[in-house]
This record gives C-alpha cells, sequence and structure tokens, in this order.
C-alpha cells in the first residue's frame, strides 16, 4: 500500500529535505506541497491525501489554526505536526488541535516512517 502525503512548511529547502527522505521508500507518494495554512487547506481539499505533514510555525495561518480547519472539514485526515519545538505545550496544543501526531524535526529520519505506518496501521 502507498502513504499519499501532502507536505506543508514555510520553508522550501525543508520540504525538499523531506520529500527526498519520504522517496527513498516506495510506498510514500507526495502528492503535492504548500508554504502556508492556507494553501495546504486548498491542497487538501484538492489532493485528499492520507496524511498532511504540517509545520507547527508559519506565517499568517500556523500549523495549529491550519489543522484545526482540516480536522473540522476531514475529520477522518491524519495531521501530522512538525516542529522545531520540542516543549510539552506544543505537543499538548498540537493535539489539541486535532494532530494525529507531533514530531521533532530533528528526528525525523527515525521517527517519522513509524509513526505514519502506526497511524496508518498499515505494515510497512
Amino acid at each position: 500500500m502507498v502513504i499519499r502525503l501532502l507536505l506543508v512548511d514555510d520553508d522550501a529547502g525543508f520540504r525538499t529535505t523531506l520529500r527526498q527522505l519520504l522517496e527513498q521508500r516506495t510506498e510514500a507518494q507526495v502528492l503535492g506541497e504548500a508554504g502556508s495554512g492556507e494553501e495546504a487547506i486548498r491542497l487538501t481539499g484538492d489532493l485528499r491525501p492520507d496524511v498532511v505533514l504540517m509545520d507547527l510555525a508559519m506565517p499568517r495561518m500556523n500549523g495549529l489554526e491550519a489543522t484545526r480547519q482540516i480536522k473540522t472539514r476531514w475529520p477522518d485526515l491524519a495531521v501530522v505536526i512538525l516542529t522545531v519545538h520540542d516543549e510539552d505545550v506544543y505537543r499538548r496544543t498540537a493535539l489539541a488541535a486535532g494532530a494525529t501526531a507531533f514530531l521533532e524535526k530533528k528526528m525525523l529520519a527515525v521517527d517519522l516512517w513509524p509513526t505514519l505506518v502506526r497511524i496508518l496501521n498499515r505494515d510497512g
């Protein structure tokens, strides 16, 4: 099975790195990329990914507000918050906004794929 993903981060370089990390797996399909919360909401509706990988801190509409809006429209969609912040208050706030999981960017190479498999209950 393939996991279809939308990457959301205001840093285009980080999106490129994340895409390269995911494309090492044949089970991952990156459907698109968004650089803002507003764009993330629009692309979620257009592309219908299995998982949205959402940056926490973005200008204008941050990842928490974008997550709230996405979860309101598509309650069963998995949203994984990605952040450089490791303080527990960010984790609690993200989960309260409807995030399915919360990952530190520095740990993505280790934690991302097992988290995706776990939240989608797929073998991988």
